[in-house]
């Protein structure tokens, strides 16, 4: 029986699951040098110069391959997730409903539109919104509904479209972690009224910053290209200004960076869905860590983590913080995502909002499947685990099978 490294014993993955990121070259650096040297730098002037931006360009294809007809490019996920709520009509007190499984912008993009957050509680299979917590929340305030894709894996989109039609509501899809992901052979993002994506520096493809609202609705996109575009109007002069609104444009020093790494990425893809499939089998064989369910109906699953479910029977009862640090000792960057269900937040917990909003009462409506799954059984690999070699992917199972070999120790150890 090997020792652990957490008990001195050699690591398993000295130099970790070492895949360099973000992953660039002369493509990237030839498209940014362009527009460097073209000395413009905005996606801004004429709706003709606008569209023929890097920005533009991007728009196009990012929203093609989503199966979307139209996208806008935003500084940030935060930012796009904002800008979809207002284009779809959320007002000041208006309730939209919101995951507490999710990083905490699912919700708290609600809060800068004097709108309410109502969360619904997960599933605990899939991880993802759970749609009968979602109609339960639903209330004569309700104004949206939000649904995160979580680590890239799809949310019930065949029961949430249904309930969002059944309610008449507006659905937004939070796809910050799923650049190519589709359901049913069609991209996420453009089965709701609009998807918002990001592309921060952790993210499957990146530009340091940047986002992107995309939509199958021309009107969803004018009242969203009008409010990041200082109310000019897509029609009007550059110095006619006709709403209330802001700037919410990105550069075009970042559309160049997107075109080049989205070029990148779906090659990329294509290599982190057989990894993840040689990485799941191998991990169910193993058992005791368990992939998310394989569903037909996800037909391409971007990642922004590989989820997993720790079965802690399996380990001799060790809590899932002590695996993880036993993984962690043998090189292995295995952690729990975000940690905190939304809703339990100190900035949720201190929020008073009046006793009519009953599904804002934060302190006394919980989400125990969200809180549970987050506590003690979410294990979480970054999506750049998914570039290793297949070397790598193999030292990552045995992580696994030797923590598992020395459960009964470590939990001696740890009483």
């Amino acid at each position: 029986m090997a020792k652990l490294a957490l008990h001195g014993g050699p690591k398993v993955l000295p130099r970790g699951v070492a895949v360099e990121w973000p992953v660039f070259g002369a493509s990237e650096e030839d498209a940014v040098l362009k527009v460097l040297r073209s000395g413009n730098w905005w996606r801004g002037g004429t709706i003709e110069a606008q569209a023929n931006s890097a920005c533009g360009r991007f728009e196009r294809s990012f929203a093609k391959w989503h199966d979307a007809a139209r996208g806008l490019c935003v500084p940030n996920g935060t930012i796009a997730l904002e800008l979809a709520l207002r284009a779809v009509g959320v007002q000041p007190g208006d309730e939209v409903i919101v995951p507490a499984l999710s990083f905490v912008v699912s919700a708290s993009a609600v809060l800068p539109l004097g709108a309410v957050p109502v969360f619904a509680d997960a599933d605990p299979r899939t991880y993802q919104p759970n749609p009968a917590a979602i109609e339960a929340a639903i209330s004569p305030r309700t104004r949206a509904i939000v649904v995160v894709h979580f680590g890239g894996y799809p949310a019930d989109l065949d029961l949430i479209v249904d309930l969002a039609a059944k309610h008449q509501l507006p659905l937004i899809e939070d796809c910050a972690h799923a650049q190519g992901t589709q359901w049913r052979g069609r991209g996420v993002g453009s089965y709701g009224d609009a998807g918002t994506f990001s592309f921060q520096q952790s993210k499957a493809f990146t530009s340091g910053e940047g986002g992107i609202v995309i939509t199958r609705s021309e009107e969803v996109w004018y009242r969203a290209y009008r409010f990041h575009n200082l109310g000019r109007l897509e029609s009007s002069g550059f110095y006619d200004f006709y709403e209330p609104s802001s700037n919410y444009r990105l550069t075009d020093l970042q559309g160049a960076l997107l075109e080049a790494q989205f070029a990148r990425y779906r090659k990329q893809l294509r290599s982190k869905q057989a990894n993840q499939r040689y990485l799941s089998r191998a991990l169910r064989r193993l058992g005791g860590l368990e992939p998310l369910p394989d569903d037909a109906r996800i037909t391409r699953r971007g990642h922004y983590y590989y989820l997993l479910k720790y079965q802690p029977e399996q380990f001799a009862g060790v809590h899932r913080e002590v695996f993880l640090r036993a993984c962690q000792a043998e090189g292995l960057g295995l952690g729990h995502s975000y940690g905190t269900a939304i809703n339990r937040y100190p900035l949720f917990q201190t929020m008073k909002w009046p006793a009519r909003y009953q599904g804002a009462q934060y302190r006394k409506v919980g989400c125990p499947q969200a809180e549970r799954i987050f506590a003690h059984e979410l294990c979480a690999l970054p999506h750049t685990a998914l570039l290793a070699d297949k070397a790598t992917l193999d030292g990552v199972v045995e992580v696994i099978a030797k923590v598992k070999e020395n459960a009964a120790q470590l939990r001696e150890k740890v009483q």
